[in-house]
């Protein structure tokens, strides 16, 4: 790869060069020349492009590795990799135990606190149950004393309207009763009025006629 290509004057390529290049580097003096160039142009060009080829193939070179050195980091890797493998054992001894039980015991936990919440809900559950069932029979109980009040209201209602009843049968009654009376009276009043006034008016007569008499 560290090969410089001298273009001489006389277009002779020195150096290990292959049949093609050397005829590649021939033919663009050529054009080269045949477009204007002299000869000493056309080689300094040509001699230039060879130096910036040879440039970049060492830049190339640098990148690429060998295949030697390919295996050699192949080795490395798969040390590195066998290496994480056994690191990985030996977390999955230790760590990954350690956090097995850990995560074990946090199950054991939530069991026991699920069982705990189960047991405080079915516990409600039952308070609220006989609270309910204490509350419809004090509700029921209510309901008919309620009912019993009701009933004794309606039957002193229905007494009390039976007390009215009579005492307005028993108010017109007496009524009627004073009202016959004040009648016989007021009749027997008209009569005695009018006895008095017929033995007025016989008295006056009489009277009268005896001083017409006397008159006479």
């Amino acid at each position: 790869k560290d090969f410089v290509y001298h273009l001489p004057c006389s277009y002779v390529v020195f150096l290990d060069l292959s049949f093609s290049v050397q005829m590649l580097v021939y033919d663009s003096c050529y054009v080269l020349s045949c477009s204007g160039f002299t000869t000493q142009q056309s080689e300094v060009i040509v001699s230039a492009l060879v130096k910036i080829m040879n440039t970049n193939l060492d830049m190339i070179y640098k990148d690429m590795v060998t295949k030697v050195q390919q295996e050699i980091a192949l080795q490395q890797v798969m040390s590195h990799i066998g290496a994480v493998k056994k690191d990985m054992i030996i977390l999955e001894k230790s760590e990954f135990s350690a956090l097995r039980s850990e995560n074990e015991k946090i199950k054991l936990e939530l069991q026991q606190i699920k069982k705990q919440v189960m047991d405080e809900i079915t516990k409600v559950r039952a308070d609220n149950k006989l609270n309910l069932n204490l509350e419809k029979s004090r509700v029921k109980e209510l309901y008919s004393l309620n009912e019993r009040k009701l009933l004794e209201m309606r039957t002193e209602i229905v007494e009390l309207h039976a007390q009215q009843d009579r005492a307005l049968t028993q108010t017109d009654r007496k009524i009627d009763t004073e009202v016959a009376d004040l009648k016989t009276m007021l009749e027997s009043h008209k009569l005695d009025n009018i006895k008095y006034l017929a033995g007025s008016v016989f008295t006056c007569l009489t009277v009268a006629l005896g001083f017409y008499r006397l008159w006479i």
